[in-house]
């Protein structure tokens, strides 16, 4: 069915369960797992007379999104290779993280879009968050979209 799955996280608690249960399909499908993080574009310091500009360069900046996306895509990989899956994680930059999304997946051969309904977005959105509903309508390949899932609580 599925050979190879683009799994997204944006780092939250939410998007990194989602994310696993994305390497539970996986590994039921045998598929391999490609992981992406989309971190945010650099924003060029605005420079104001009476204040000193202290922020990093591009490439500071890069480092350590790229740094930060490692942090996030490493549960993904660890579950991917505890399932014994092909893995690849990616890091990207851009402001909108849909645009990143579908055209990774294209770039990367995948035949499946796997996202959560919810990111860090939360509840500001009432069905779906705001990156899911621009995948869905800008990716021409499949996307399963995995709901918004509070956890349980159980009593003691």
């Amino acid at each position: 069915m599925y050979k190879k799955i683009l799994i997204t996280t944006d780092g939250s608690s939410i998007s990194t369960a989602t994310a696993l249960a994305g390497v539970g399909l996986a590994a039921e499908l045998k598929a391999q797992v490609v992981a992406l993080f989309v971190a945010p574009q650099y924003q060029y310091p605005m420079e104001v007379d009476f204040l000193p500009v202290v922020s990093p360069t591009m490439e500071e900046y890069q480092q350590c999104m790229q740094k930060q996306g490692q942090t996030h895509l490493a549960a993904v990989a660890q579950a991917a290779q505890q399932a014994g899956l092909a893995f690849t994680g990616i890091t990207t930059f851009d402001d909108v993280a849909a645009n990143s999304i579908v055209q990774c997946a294209k770039e990367q051969g995948c035949d499946l879009i796997y996202i959560g309904s919810h990111g860090r977005g939360g509840w500001r959105r009432l069905l779906l968050g705001s990156v899911t509903s621009k995948v869905l309508s800008a990716s021409e390949l499949p996307v399963l979209v995995d709901r918004l899932r509070l956890p349980s609580h159980t009593a003691t």
